[in-house]
């Protein structure tokens, strides 16, 4: 059978598997769903180094140390997080309203895993989805496949020891855009949640099913004059340089408040950033880029001295990061584009005004909805900025990178990051448990009937007819008997 046959009949296989499996699974209890997640993680944390290196190994990006601490991320920090979310049975009662909230899974999720992050990416979206009671099928980007289908063994077969239906996580081997494609228009699948290029995002969301997807994250970190300069510094360099710059949050363009900025640029070349000559910078971005404004692939994720042994630059050992004065923001000025490699764009702006404007301009070249960094003391130019800036994240005095996703600052662990409408997503959150779970509502009689009708017609009961009073039954038999239908349910289905 031909590559693409098999890519095609290996879809259908898992897809019609996950979702019986899917079935099996659906009424499960709360406890057994946390058990069967917790093995997972445990697993993923045992993994995390090995894991780390072979996504190193296999696709030549970033450095193993800092893949391991993604996938300890993706697994432990995340659990944090979501762990005691209740996504099963009864999860909410509105006294005042009379409903009830039940929780129910979404069905089969199919995983689009990136090249860059593939086996934390893979961990995560495992552990949202089958907290939430769904199945998911991991497919793997082409240059990653070994490495992320070696993190859905581990967490599959942790799961399915632990009481997890077989067949409930799995993950493609045969590869190929049909394949893909058959994945995510089977009739089985339910949701797709995309992570990866602008090409793949795209694809998923033509397909006709429920996606959420990512964006191109082209962040500006700017610096105001009243911020802790040496932190700041401290901080730019070591998040872009962390995992070779491969994590969408990452800056890409620092925007350094003018009385401040060549103090800034000293304690960055303190902290080991590299700064290139203006012609090393042009001879960098005709290399780096396509003519179709595309990152070519081969600099992607690469160490500062591959990176200059690609373009031909002397970068020294002592390099973290390449930094380069930016005149302008543009197709002209291809290094003010998103970079997935440890290359930083610098300019300066005199005020957070002007400051607010470069930003702005970055994010409309290529990161409309993503993040935005701001390093400041000024709480109205943070304020500004979270009101201004067209970003759902806006990070303020900590790393782009493992802010964005959760990891130093408080907002939902999350390896997959909505942009919003303005980015191409139908959310802008950090994407989690809640994305993939439905809810059923049961709802109780609460309005008069004739005070109701009066509305509709503008008689006089309008403004107090939908402010009645109301209260769920007071039976203390009602959760009782929620529980004894689904014990009924399960019963019918031999479990």
């Amino acid at each position: 059978m031909d590559s693409d046959l098999r890519s095609i009949q290996q879809a259908r296989d898992l897809a019609t598997a996950a979702r019986e499996a899917m079935r099996s699974f659906q009424f499960t209890e709360q406890a057994a769903v946390d058990r069967i997640c917790k093995a997972m993680v445990d697993a993923a944390m045992r993994e995390a180094g090995r894991l780390g290196q072979l996504a190193h190994d296999e696709t030549g990006f970033g450095y193993p140390n800092h893949k391991k601490l993604k996938n300890e991320f993706a697994a432990a920090g995340v659990w944090e997080s979501i762990k005691d979310t209740p996504t099963c049975g009864v999860l909410r009662r509105d006294e005042a309203k009379k409903v009830v909230e039940i929780g129910a899974p979404v069905g089969v999720i199919v995983a689009l895993s990136p090249s860059t992050n593939p086996t934390s990416t893979a961990i995560f979206k495992i552990l949202i989805g089958v907290k939430a009671r769904n199945a998911v099928i991991v497919a793997p980007h082409p240059s990653a496949n070994t490495c992320t289908n070696e993190a859905v063994r581990v967490m599959a077969a942790a799961g399915e020891a632990a009481g997890m239906p077989k067949g409930l996580v799995s993950c493609m081997d045969e590869l190929s855009i049909a394949g893909t494609n058959e994945l995510m228009n089977h009739h089985a699948t339910s949701l797709i949640l995309a992570t990866g290029g602008p090409g793949m995002v795209t694809a998923a969301h033509s397909v006709g099913k429920p996606a959420i997807g990512v964006g191109p994250g082209n962040v500006p970190a700017y610096v105001d004059r009243t911020a802790d300069i040496a932190t700041a510094a401290r901080m730019i360099v070591e998040s872009k340089s962390f995992d070779c710059s491969t994590i969408c949050a990452t800056e890409q363009c620092v925007i350094a408040d003018a009385p401040i900025a060549d103090q800034l640029r000293s304690a960055m070349k303190a902290m080991g950033a590299h700064w290139l000559t203006p012609e090393e910078a042009d001879k960098l971005g005709s290399q780096m880029f396509r003519p179709n404004g595309m990152l070519n692939g081969s600099y992607a994720g690469r160490t500062p001295q591959q990176v200059g042994k690609l373009a031909g630059i002397s970068v020294p050992d002592s390099a973290r990061i390449l930094v380069a004065d930016l005149a302008g923001v543009g197709p002209k000025f291809p290094l003010s584009r998103e970079k997935l490699t440890p290359v930083l764009g610098f300019m300066v702006a005199d005020g957070w005004h002007a400051g607010c404007e470069k930003a702005v301009e970055l994010l409309k070249f290529g990161g409309d909805g993503h993040s935005v960094v701001i390093h400041s003391r000024d709480e109205e130019a943070i304020l500004a900025f979270g009101i201004q800036k067209p970003a759902f994240r806006i990070l303020v005095n900590t790393w782009g990178s493992l802010g964005g996703v959760g990891a130093t600052t408080g907002i939902k662990p999350s390896m997959t990051l909505a942009p919003g409408g303005m980015g191409g997503a139908v959310i802008s959150d950090n994407v989690s448990v809640e994305h993939v779970l439905n809810i059923k509502r049961i709802a109780y009689h609460l309005h008069d009937a004739p005070a109701v009708a009066q509305a509709w017609k503008g008689g006089p009961s309008a403004a107090s007819a939908f402010s009645a009073p109301g209260h769920l039954p007071q039976r203390s038999s009602d959760a009782e008997m929620i529980e004894r239908v689904v014990h009924l349910v399960l019963k019918e289905m031999g479990r």
